[in-house]
């Protein structure tokens, strides 16, 4: 069995994965580390849940104690990424093996204070995580400088052409010396991202793990159509009264904030993450989902990527994504590394059509089913149960009443009680 130190990352880092229980490093990671320790540019694909994190940011971390020191303003690491929370969690992920070696990991993201960001900047960095925008306003303000970047990573680089976001990427990427190292990793290499690799790549040596759709081989797909709007309504708040996490999908802002009143009102606590949320409130949530103090999250695609949270049991497209990568992108929430999950659309009568095409575009195979709020198959296909509680107040304010813990499942003669997940998170929360 190749261990990390097999791979030829310092004792430190090693050390430091074994106090976390990580002990075998995925095969993105036994391929693609020691090409990038070496110093070549590296090209990875795989999806979601890989392990792509470590594979560019631990090689990153053990060549950079090897290089020298970091001076303020003037990181020697810099990772892009398209989202606030992928950044976050990329940061988390690194903080620890980068304090063994000594070295200092921060993030700059937008939608929060950029003053703050300023003053971690006054002290010397050697990785930055960013977000492009955030990062292009630093370097305008003059407050960050890329002179001295020896490695850069793009992570998410289909995302960041799905967001439009390429244009910034290749400014930024301008920005950096031209002979420095560079680690991309896409779960698509298509398009846009072929032309990011022509510009900035040099004899890139490419790691591939499986296609975007090998994360569908671990889930159990359904569609399940529920007849009209009101029935959908009903059928939605039964699967969130299931036990276990949950994300729900949908198209609109406006309707994950609507969907997270509905919810709140019957004592379910739910709340929604989309692009007008403030960091904090994104953070609020995402953290209280990781550590299951909060069962169900409400999303737009925003958080289709860029959140890795383990013992995701169940996703359900309550709206049908746009777009067949979308649906892949969503469904990857649940089955993370290997483990297992269950993935729903519920569809109308006049949607069934448009998102059966959807999923042969998808290449899922999805077992049919006409469910309604009372039926057994819904429960058994998703642990949903009736729920009576007290209202909750809106997300982040104090309640002024502890609500009814777990209500009164079920109706009495009907099957209610939530079918409890057999499945246990990877041995590495990591991308």
């Amino acid at each position: 069995m190749t261990s990390f130190a097999d791979l030829g990352l310092p004792r430190g880092i090693v050390q430091v994965l074994d106090r976390q229980g990580i002990t075998e490093p995925f095969p993105i990671q036994e391929a693609a580390i020691p090409d990038a320790l070496s110093g070549k540019d590296v090209l990875g694909r795989g999806p979601t849940g890989s392990g792509k994190t470590f594979t560019f940011g631990l090689p990153m971390l053990a060549r950079l104690s090897n290089s020298g020191a970091s001076r303020p303003g003037r990181p020697r690491g810099l990772i892009l990424s398209p989202t606030r929370e992928l950044a976050a969690q990329i940061r988390e992920r690194l903080d620890d093996p980068a304090a063994a070696l000594g070295l200092r990991v921060i993030e700059v993201v937008g939608g929060v204070n950029i003053n703050n960001q300023i003053r971690s900047l006054a002290s010397p960095v050697d990785i930055l995580v960013a977000t492009p925008g955030r990062a292009q306003d630093l370097l305008n303000q003059r407050k960050l400088d890329f002179s001295a970047v020896e490695i850069t990573a793009v992570d998410e680089a289909d995302h960041m052409a799905d967001m439009g976001f390429l244009p910034q990427v290749r400014k930024l990427l301008d920005a950096t010396p031209r002979g420095g190292q560079r680690l991309l990793f896409s779960a698509t290499l298509d398009g846009d991202v072929q032309k990011l690799v022509d510009r900035y790549m040099n004899n890139p040596v490419t790691h591939s793990t499986a296609p975007v759709g090998g994360a569908v081989d671990t889930m159990t797909h359904y569609r399940l159509l529920v007849g009209d709007r009101d029935s959908r309504g009903e059928v939605v708040e039964r699967i969130a009264a299931r036990e276990g996490k949950t994300i729900m999908f949908m198209r609109t802002k406006h309707g994950v904030d609507r969907q997270v009143k509905k919810l709140r009102r019957l004592g379910i606590n739910a709340e929604g993450i989309h692009g007008d949320k403030s960091q904090g409130a994104r953070t609020r949530a995402i953290t209280g989902f990781g550590d299951g103090s909060l069962p169900v999250l409400v999303a737009t695609d925003i958080a289709a990527r860029g959140i890795d949270i383990n013992d995701v049991s169940l996703v359900v497209h309550l709206d049908p994504p746009s777009e067949h990568k979308a649906y892949l992108h969503r469904a990857g929430r649940t089955a993370r590394a290997g483990t297992s999950g269950t993935v729903v659309t519920l569809v109308m009568d006049e949607q069934r059509k448009d998102v059966a095409q959807l999923m042969r575009k998808a290449g899922v195979e999805a077992t049919e089913v006409r469910v309604t709020p009372d039926s057994s198959e819904l429960a058994d296909i998703t642990g949903a149960r009736e729920f009576h509680g007290a209202p909750l107040p809106p997300p982040g304010q104090p309640q002024q009443k502890k609500p009814a813990q777990g209500g009164r499942p079920g109706r009495p003669g009907r099957p209610g009680s939530a079918k409890k997940s057999t499945h246990r998170g990877s041995r590495q929360r990591q991308r």
